[in-house]
């Protein structure tokens, strides 16, 4: 099976939750600059969950470049990663609107490492595919970002309970640590002389 129909779909499914995302910022009633002050921790969530999407689509766009076909396993493990990230929304406006509470920032943690894992698991399908000569896999190398990543969240999700301006941290430490480029795919498409879209 070709992988367009598969790209298509999952960079619509990513514009929908974006655009959700942004359809819960409410315009404030009141023609004051302080009517916006009650906006601030929706507008913050929402801006971290924008850059998460963002890495989501971004790191998605390169992992496909280096699949040849798409195997019913492979659409499966995207509908999982697909399903946890259309969960955004729900999380980011409930931890905006509770101004970053114990149980909503858990609970966003927990949409953060499901979706981690979710790509993982795609990740590890998409290398399956493809045989001992992974062209993904020897681009991933040790992948230190992509094991420590769902870690981190984990930790965050507990210390939510504890100190969620901590968890917070952690969520924004890791999309500044996935925001540095990540050039690996690219690398290893240009070595074998594909090019990366």
């Amino acid at each position: 099976m070709g992988k367009g129909r598969l790209e298509a779909f999952s960079d619509g499914v990513m514009a929908i939750i974006i655009t959700i995302m942004v359809l819960e910022l409410k315009v404030p009633h009141g023609e004051r600059l302080d009517t916006l002050t009650a906006l601030i921790p929706v507008f913050f969530s929402y801006v971290l969950s924008f850059v998460y999407v963002g890495i989501y689509w971004n790191n998605h766009h390169h992992m496909l470049h280096t699949a040849q076909k798409v195997t019913g396993p492979i659409l499966w493990a995207n509908l999982h990663l697909l399903f946890w990230l259309s969960l955004f929304p729900f999380a980011t406006g409930w931890m905006g609107e509770n101004h970053f509470a114990a149980v909503p920032s858990a609970l966003y943690g927990g949409v953060l490492f499901m979706a981690a894992v979710a790509y993982w698991i795609l990740q590890e399908t998409i290398v399956a595919s493809q045989g001992d000569n992974s062209l993904l896999r020897k681009a991933l190398g040790r992948d230190w970002k992509g094991k420590s990543s769902p870690a981190v969240y984990a930790v965050a999700m507990v210390a939510a309970f504890w100190s969620p301006s901590l968890a917070q941290g952690l969520y924004v430490l890791l999309a500044l640590v996935w925001l540095i480029p990540d050039r690996r795919i690219e690398k290893a498409l240009a070595s074998k002389g594909s090019p990366a879209g």
